[in-house]
């Protein structure tokens, strides 16, 4: 495996363009970043005391992924709450333990608090004041989040700017009634709605597009940039592999399994998840999903929106056949490898592929091979 590394010489010449004001922020607040592109676990990753937030955290990215937005796990104290902030940058979370409540206000006194519990997701509108609370006695809530600070912070370089600038965004928040409504309103693959109670078992729209009959729906929330989606699969299948730009945080939410990564050209890397695994695909690194358990495995993907490269019609390349320029791979030009190792995994747990079906689909409107190039 290449990793592009050089002489220390080299690397000694970049080490203060490596840095950052974001980099500099999460250090100064006590914090680590794991720069992983995988966590086996979110709900007992070790965390760190937050002073500032009166929890406790750690945050979560590849560097690839620090330019355009990041992840961070956050714990709340049993019975406590963490302390209210405002903020110039997006956020999306999902809770992953506990039950509780959130509070948001604008400097007009408009406010809004809602109910919480494991599998929730929610959006905090651009710069408005919230504050999360634990609604449990005897044990702490665990969220993790993905947000787009780095690029806000890295641009102003001024702490107190990004956390203390008094301005409302009426319209993206102004205090609606219904604006943490648990909605039902579908454009498309897109949900709209500010929040979510149960991501598990959120019905989705069928997506034949990314293989194996799975389901699929679409987040945009708190009229932001930040943008999510959940994934269904069934038993003793997989997803297409494709590629695309940094910054998506894939969480899993059921079922067990493994995704493999890997940069054109070089052999794919294994990762075995379960529900509260985190998978960070480095920047146009193929990665694809395999369910080796015995229910369907679902997974949210926490984004911004540079992760996802367009046609000229608005699709995601990444929906797209590489056989037409895009930048998913066709079962049928998959790398022996990949079905291999996946009847290998399944075997082990005394299963079969039940693949012939999404093989079969894909036939039908299957473009043709590009003469003279070699695919998988």
């Amino acid at each position: 495996m290449t990793d592009a590394l050089v002489s220390d010489e080299l690397a000694q010449k970049f080490a203060t363009e490596k840095d950052s004001p974001y980099v500099r922020w999460v250090h100064d607040e006590g914090l680590d970043i794991i720069a992983a592109h995988y966590v086996p676990d979110l709900h007992t990753v070790e965390l760190k005391a937050w002073p500032r937030r009166g929890g406790a955290g750690v945050f979560i990215n590849h560097e690839a992924t620090r330019t355009s937005n990041d992840c961070y796990v956050c714990e709340i104290p049993a019975g406590g709450k963490l302390a209210p902030q405002r903020q110039l940058f997006e956020e999306m979370i999902l809770v992953l333990d506990g039950h509780g409540s959130t509070a948001v206000w604008n400097d007009q006194g408009q406010e809004q608090t809602f109910e919480w519990g494991p599998g929730s997701i929610f959006a905090i509108p651009l710069n408005a004041w919230h504050q999360h609370f634990n609604g449990a006695g005897t044990r702490p809530a665990r969220f993790v989040s993905s947000t787009n600070l780095p690029p806000v912070l890295n641009l102003y370089d001024d702490v107190d700017f990004v956390f203390g600038t008094p301005h409302d965004f009426l319209h993206r928040f102004a205090g609606e009634a219904d604006y943490f409504a648990d909605k039902d309103e579908h454009d498309g693959l897109l949900l709209k709605t500010n929040f979510v109670a149960d991501a598990v078992n959120l019905p989705l729209i069928h997506a034949r597009e990314r293989g194996a009959g799975g389901g699929h729906i679409r987040f945009s929330m708190a009229k932001g940039s930040m943008n999510s989606h959940i994934s269904e699969f069934p038993v003793a299948t997989y997803k297409k592999g494709h590629r695309h730009g940094p910054g998506a945080h894939v969480i899993m939410l059921t079922g067990t399994g493994y995704s493999l990564m890997w940069p054109e050209g070089e052999e794919p890397r294994r990762y075995d998840w379960q529900p509260g695994s985190l998978i960070v695909p480095p920047n146009m690194w193929f990665h694809q999903h395999f369910n080796t358990g015995s229910v369907p495995a679902r997974y949210l993907a926490f984004k911004h929106e540079g992760v996802s490269i367009r046609n000229a019609q608005g699709v995601p390349k990444a929906w797209i056949s590489r056989r037409i320029g895009g930048d998913q791979i066709d079962y049928v030009d998959e790398s022996s490898v990949v079905r291999e190792t996946f009847v290998s995994a399944l075997a082990a747990n005394g299963l079969a592929p039940a693949m012939d079906a999404a093989y079969a689909a894909e036939l039908v409107d299957l473009p043709p091979e590009p003469e003279g190039r070699t695919t998988g």
